[in-house]
């Protein structure tokens, strides 16, 4: 037998009952009850805004698939570039299916010569590497004149490949431009996570270590998607105005510029540095505890148990620490961690580490400076933004994004001539 849901007007009597399809009734409930009766829902914590096969969150049971598969086993066996395949197109590739997307993703690489001699030279020199990312995103879709053309599937294809392909070349370009070195050029034989690598850190003679190389790219699986958190809804939002791809990511990364999204593993340096050692631990949890300071990188909006993507980078971390050395910081928070998973105040209010808690303490042993850890964020997750574009420009359900508002203001009222204000 079918779920239902029975909603009565008490005002007027009148009953709907509609069905319940994986714990979502739909909202034309409240329609047929009275055309103008909506749900106040502020920040959509029970909204449903689309209906999606690419993503699939648990936050109770800690499960984090994209298109089914297990985020474990895709960190441990795949790559980036397979995952974004797989992100896109529905399915993992064939061989020769991915033999060609990364041919095509590396031959996408390079960036117009106007973008990087005149668009990044008229920057402050101490401007933000994310200030400059999010517009160097918008920047970019002037180059192509078909990049307005979204009716059409081809012209779809080359935007997806040019964005996923030149994200890195943008960041490094960033971040070599904010520290003033010279640009370097992206290495084709290379692979997507060394090529960035390369292009982040050459001066003379270097070569990527395998394990950095590694380590990047679990990263980059780890953040390629989220499902709809505040960037991905951006990038719909935005794109359902049908405008460019572009255009979308950059609002996609402006809202993970934010501290409470991409800044997230930021604070956590931040807080940890301000700990300062091990014996500090203890009051910082008692200062937490009476509000005088935050926990950052524990708990999660969905998440309530621990993010499945934290036990993945906490090993990681590890990885990275036989080559770079151990982060000075890294005591510090697993003693942090082993208090507040131990403390019931903590424990009863679903307060575990996430994905930001570790992330940050890997960044800047690769020797990523603050700065750019919302950039290294916005590089993978440019895959799960443009699935989930394109998976909203084919759903044909989807409109122009208009949400309803509750209006709580004054009732109508004449004018009042300025000399009697």
């Amino acid at each position: 037998m079918p779920e239902t849901i029975t909603i009565t007007d008490d005002r007027t009597g009148k009953t709907v009952t509609v069905p319940i399809e994986g714990g979502v009734f739909p909202s034309s409930a409240l329609r047929e009850l009275d055309p103008n009766l909506y749900c106040y829902d502020p920040a959509y914590l029970s909204t449903a805004s689309c209906k999606s096969e690419i993503t699939y969150l648990d936050g109770g049971a800690g499960i984090l698939r994209y298109r089914g598969y297990p985020i474990e086993q895709l960190a441990e066996k795949s790559t980036y570039l397979e995952v974004a395949y797989l992100l896109l197109h529905g399915e993992l590739p064939t061989t020769a299916e991915l033999e060609q997307w990364v041919f095509d993703v590396t031959h996408h690489t390079f960036i117009h010569e106007n973008m990087r001699k005149r668009f990044v030279d008229g920057f402050h020199y101490d401007a933000h590497p994310m200030g400059m990312f999010v517009s160097a995103l918008a920047a970019l879709g002037t180059f192509y004149d078909d990049s307005k053309e979204i009716d059409d599937p081809e012209a779809r294809r080359f935007q997806t490949l040019r964005l996923i392909a030149k994200a890195p070349t943008i960041a490094a370009m960033c971040y070599r431009f904010s520290v003033g070195l010279p640009f370097n050029q992206p290495d084709n034989d290379l692979s997507y996570p060394a090529n960035f690598l390369n292009m982040m850190w050459k001066i003379g003679e270097y070569e990527v270590d395998p394990i950095l190389e590694r380590a990047m790219d679990v990263l980059f699986i780890l953040h390629a998607d989220h499902e709809q958190n505040c960037g991905t809804t951006a990038m719909r939002v935005i794109g359902s105005s049908q405008a460019d791809p572009y255009s979308s990511a950059a609002g996609a990364a402006s809202a993970l510029y934010g501290p409470l999204h991409g800044g997230a593993n930021e604070a956590v340096v931040r807080m940890l540095t301000e700990i300062g050692s091990i014996d500090q631990v203890p009051a910082f949890i008692e200062s937490v505890k009476t509000g005088e300071d935050r926990l950052m990188g524990f708990g999660h909006r969905v998440y309530k148990s621990y993010d499945p993507r934290a036990t993945i980078i906490k090993a990681t971390a590890d990885d990275v620490f036989t080559v770079t050395g151990k982060n000075p910081l890294l005591d510090i928070a697993l003693a942090l961690e082993e208090v507040a998973l131990s403390d019931s105040y903590f424990v009863d209010r679903n307060l575990y580490p996430n994905v930001d808690f570790y992330s940050g303490l890997i960044y800047q042993a690769m020797g990523f400076p603050v700065d750019m850890f919302t950039v290294l964020f916005g590089i993978p997750r440019m895959s799960g933004w443009l699935a989930h574009w394109e998976e909203s420009l084919n759903d044909s359900a989807q409109k122009i994004s208009r949400p309803r508002q509750w209006y709580d203001g004054p009732d109508e009222r004449d004018y009042v001539a300025i000399t009697d204000r």
